[in-house]
């Protein structure tokens, strides 16, 4: 693994590292439930979820009718 991937791996587990810091102080110190945050982390994925499939139903109906109206021709 060459240079570029070390610091692509180090950048990767410095950021998850922030976030897990960032929840734990979100709990710890301000007194929010780990259920809502529970809560919030299954809303939050849920809703990438939904951005990513309707970005792909997109892409694929765009690449569909561009193959569609280019056999057209």
């Amino acid at each position: 693994m060459g240079r570029a991937g070390r610091k692509y791996y180090r950048t990767i587990f410095l950021g998850v590292a922030a976030m897990a810091a960032l929840v734990w102080a979100a709990v710890d110190q301000f007194g929010i439930p780990w259920r809502d945050m529970l809560h919030l982390l299954l809303v939050t994925v849920a809703i990438i979820a939904l951005v990513i499939a309707a970005s792909a139903i997109t892409v694929g109906l765009w690449l569909g009718l561009r193959r569609l109206l280019r056999n057209n021709d």
